[in-house]
């Protein structure tokens, strides 16, 4: 092999440590999930043993991240970045972080409609920080109905009722901040 490839798979086991700390999972879990023995995933984080695909790939699903990430190959071919839409509760979500875990990045369309769904709140553990890009928001949070227009923000409990749709029937896109609870977007002035 050539240098290159060596210092690439060196530095396999050491990405794949950090990995499982930053998500706080033990080797057992991690064994447990993976049908991987513990000691050949000690010996593959240490560098005592070489990667290969058969022990990646169930590391690449647990850890929920691309096979390139976790052998930190060099990117080739299109430098585009290719987000896949997800459509739920008649809006499209683009994800824009693209690890699970710690605060989740998405932009969020709402697309026009002849008339302004009804509102339907709804709750779920975290805190959500948002930012109108264009047109006008409906936003209800608890007993509060507010208008956003461009260029305005907003942080919330998502425990409270909430529930986010076009204030006029026009589309809306905005930027989300999705975090678990306790883990706020915080904003310094200068």
């Amino acid at each position: 092999m050539d240098a290159a490839t060596d210092d690439v798979l060196d530095a396999v086991g050491p990405r794949l440590r950090t990995l499982r700390r930053e998500r706080g999972i033990t080797l057992a879990h991690l064994s447990a999930a993976t049908g991987v023995s513990e000691s050949t995933l000690s010996r593959l984080e240490s560098g005592q043993r070489r990667a290969t695909l058969e022990l990646l790939l169930p590391l690449a699903r647990i850890y929920d991240v691309p096979l390139d990430d976790l052998v930190g190959a060099p990117r080739t071919g299109d430098p585009r970045i290719h987000l896949k839409p997800v459509r739920r509760f008649g809006m499209v979500f683009v994800p824009l972080s693209r690890r699970p875990g710690g605060t989740q990045a998405f932009k969020m369309i709402i697309p026009s409609r002849p008339a302004p769904l009804e509102p339907t709140p709804q709750t779920h553990e975290g805190s959500e920080w948002l930012y109108v890009l264009s047109g006008r928001l409906r936003l209800l949070v608890g007993e509060r109905d507010l208008t956003l227009s461009p260029g305005e923000a907003a942080e919330f409990d998502t425990s409270l009722p909430h529930w986010l749709g076009s204030a006029d029937g026009g589309a809306v896109e905005l930027l989300v901040l999705f975090g678990l609870q306790g883990v706020r977007a915080h904003v310094h002035s200068g």
